[in-house]
């Protein structure tokens, strides 16, 4: 839960510039305090006759701003650039003139918080309407900035986290954008950098506005018992102190803060109720050496016994932002369940305070090593940047290695690797090396072959099995055959085969999409005129684009099915003899028929037509209309015997919500367990299977398969035969058509 003590006590301060400026002057120098005090009487001057939405004076803010990270002991440069960071940008005084007064250090950091706004504009994905590209490189040169000086990353989040102590003077609707910017981006970013009294206000004050009945009612919950807890927590304090002072163990105990967000989220990944939680009942045991951590820890288990799957240590393992501490959970007095963690004081500093306790930005100092490894993560997205041939994938990553959830895997020698959740061995292998990933061919976890599309796991041991001279496939650039997770892995295949001769990637581009819309029965496209829609000079263009995924599958399927069924503008709308009528029957959905009034429709079984296909009517004799495809062999025929029962057909606006049956053939070798494993791809993509024959060949072992599924359009139909392709044993999926 948020500091309300700290806070009053703190706000108290800041309202005396004097009595601030006093407060911060310990351990500072006279030259130092001399800067500090020079940006306070520019940006109160700066500021006059400026107010916050709340009433109080700007200033306010800008010094709130300075003492949060004087609290962090951040150093003069900052605490002067956090005082002036909305000068440039919202007073008449100009970035100049703060380079002029206080040098190039401060004036950079304020530059640098005022681009750090751009991050907001990235929070909610990417927008096909932009300019993705000028994104991308605005966003590159901020991660540069903050790469360079992390201190603006800090003052960022010093002002956020300002603002959200202060979010009730907006309008209900901005406290949930602000909210919600605050919970997906800067609380990510507090724990990334292991500031975690950052990350835990954030997250707290952002649950409060976005759901304030949830945050009121697990703080009730908290406050209830709150008496008897810290009474429990008093006299176990008592007796753990006794039992470490008895082995001769000097520790300092104290009792953990409990923080609503925290205890949400536990509420919400367990499935559990408030009082099933393990770490409601919390302290923290502080030592001096590592050794006596693990002392402390068997003294805890020798006297209580221990809730297995509940222990972690995260000493021998640190967290990706580098917290180190040993979590158990124990049976205490009365039954009740304690959460014990066990660190150094040294680790508390570090956990605490994240990289503002490695600062050294000071003339002379050592470079930090754990500071370096803190900040390492804004280098490496700036290694791979230039290899990336979509813009919108350097945003994807940045989404990717920031705001989302990691893992932790092993190498054979033990090494920690970081990977975003969902990562698969391909990815693994190119984050050891390019090479290794280039010359991959597959995978060990614990000991066991999978394949390279399996999603890893925490903990697992992870071996990549290598070939001499090996290249990419190109299938690992198809994302719906799950090869890589990672763009940084994807990028760095885009780039190998970008590298190969043009003439090469034509042609393979050409086979990847004549064989993808054969698959899905389209081979009659016109390449020059699709290459158009897609904004290439020609073919050949597009075909190389092809061939290092410049163009994913999903995009030219979508341009190949508006080719097949242009839609018309409302402008030049055909007005017909008669209405049009949708049909009634529920096949019939989303047909539009022209010149003809209201029958009932089917789709023909011979072709099975599907949105996207360019179909054509046949009034039959007692069954309505038949919807087939126009180049099935039975509606060419039927044209030829009686045109006067042809009638023009059009998909109508309702046909994405529609399932349609679709016939595929699979040839595969035979083997036990094929069936099962092509059902359950369909199972997962929610894919109903109406019909199955199978015919095996017990002399050439060859199985042929054709199933009846329905589908709602041609991505889909892409995607589910694409990953039929890659099982075991398949040697051919495609749509068949009688």
């Amino acid at each position: 839960m948020v500091n309300r003590s700290r806070q009053s006590d703190s706000n108290d301060l800041i309202h005396d510039r004097g009595l601030w400026l006093k407060k911060i002057s310990l351990g500072r120098s006279e030259e130092e305090m001399a800067v500090i005090k020079q940006a306070c009487v520019l940006a109160e001057q700066a500021h006059a006759g400026q107010t916050r939405l709340s009433g109080e004076p700007y200033f306010q803010h800008s010094l709130a701003v300075a003492d949060i990270l004087a609290d962090l002991r951040l150093d003069h440069e900052t605490l002067a650039a956090a005082l002036l960071h909305d000068v440039a940008e919202d007073t008449d005084i100009t970035s100049e003139q703060i380079r002029e007064q206080f040098g190039d250090n401060i004036a950079n950091l304020v530059d640098g918080v005022t681009k750090m706004q751009l991050i907001e504009a990235f929070q909610g994905g990417t927008d096909k309407t932009k300019k993705e590209r000028e994104q991308a490189e605005t966003l590159r040169k901020m991660l540069l900035a903050m790469a360079e000086d992390i201190r603006v990353v800090l003052i960022k989040l010093a002002d956020r986290t300002h603002n959200m102590r202060t979010l009730s003077s907006l309008r209900p609707d901005k406290q949930q954008r602000i909210a919600r910017e605050t919970l997906d981006i800067y609380a990510p970013l507090a724990n990334r950098l292991g500031i975690w009294q950052v990350k835990w206000e954030l997250e707290d004050l952002s649950l409060r506005y976005l759901d304030p009945e949830l945050y009121k009612k697990i703080a009730r919950m908290l406050d209830e018992r709150r008496v008897d807890r810290e009474r429990y927590i008093k006299e176990f304090i008592k007796l753990l102190d006794d039992a470490l002072q008895k082995d001769g163990l000097k520790a300092d105990i104290r009792g953990r803060p409990k923080h609503i967000y925290s205890i949400w989220r536990k509420m919400e990944q367990k499935h559990i109720d408030y009082h099933q939680l393990y770490d409601v009942r919390g302290v923290r045991i502080l030592v001096d050496k590592i050794s006596e951590c693990y002392t402390a820890l068997g003294i805890v288990h020798s006297i209580w016994q221990y809730i297995p799957g509940e222990f972690d240590d995260y000493i021998a393992t640190p967290k990706d932002n580098n917290y180190r501490s040993i979590h158990t959970a124990i049976i205490g007095p009365g039954g009740k369940i304690v959460e014990v963690q066990i660190r150094t004081h040294d680790m508390h500093w570090h956990n605490e305070l994240g990289v503002a306790a490695h600062w050294r930005y000071k003339e002379g100092s050592e470079a930090n090593r754990k500071f370096d490894e803190k900040i390492s993560w804004l280098r490496q997205l700036l290694e791979w940047k230039d290899d990336v041939a979509d813009a919108s994938d350097f945003v994807d990553q940045l989404k990717r290695d920031v705001f989302e959830d990691r893992i932790y895997v092993f190498t054979p020698k033990g090494n920690v690797i970081d990977l975003s959740n969902g990562a698969t061995p391909l990815d693994f292998a190119y984050h050891i090396h390019t090479e290794v990933g280039h010359r991959c061919r597959g995978a060990k976890v614990n000991g066991k072959m999978i394949p390279l599309t399996y999603k890893l796991q925490t903990g697992q041991q992870v071996e990549i099995i290598t070939v001499k001279n090996g290249t990419p496939s190109r299938d690992w650039l198809n994302p719906h055959l799950g090869y890589l997770n990672t763009s940084r892995a994807r990028a760095k295949v885009q780039h190998w085969f970008r590298q190969l001769d043009y003439d090469d990637n034509v042609i393979a581009g050409r086979q990847i999409l004549e064989k993808e819309l054969r698959r899905v029965g389209h081979s009659n496209i016109r390449f020059e005129a699709l290459a158009d829609k897609l904004g290439f000079r020609n073919s050949d263009d597009l075909f190389a684009a092809i061939a290092h995924n410049e163009v994913k599958s999903s995009r030219y399927l979508a341009i190949v099915q508006e080719m097949i069924n242009p839609q018309k503008e409302d402008d030049e709308e055909i007005i017909p003899d008669k209405p049009r009528q949708r049909g009634r029957s529920e096949t019939g959905k989303g047909i539009m028929v022209q010149g003809v009034g209201d029958l009932m429709m089917h789709m023909a079984r011979c072709c099975n037509p599907l949105p996207g296909d360019n179909i054509a009517g046949y009034i039959t004799r007692g069954q309505g209309v038949s919807i087939h495809r126009e180049d099935c062999p039975n509606m060419l025929r039927y044209g030829e015997q009686a045109p006067e029962r042809t009638v023009e057909v059009s998909w109508g606006d309702e046909q994405t919500e529609q399932n349609y049956p679709v016939d595929i053939v699979i040839t595969a070798f035979d083997r036990q367990g094929l069936l099962r494993d092509i059902t359950s791809i369909l199972a997962n993509e929610k894919i109903n299977l109406i019909a199955a024959n199978t015919l095996s060949d017990s002399k050439g072992h060859l199985a042929r398969m054709r199933l009846t599924i329905e589908i709602t359009d041609l991505n889909r139909l892409s995607r589910v035969l694409g990953k039929i392709s890659q099982l075991q044993n398949v040697t051919d999926v495609a749509r068949e058509f009688q």
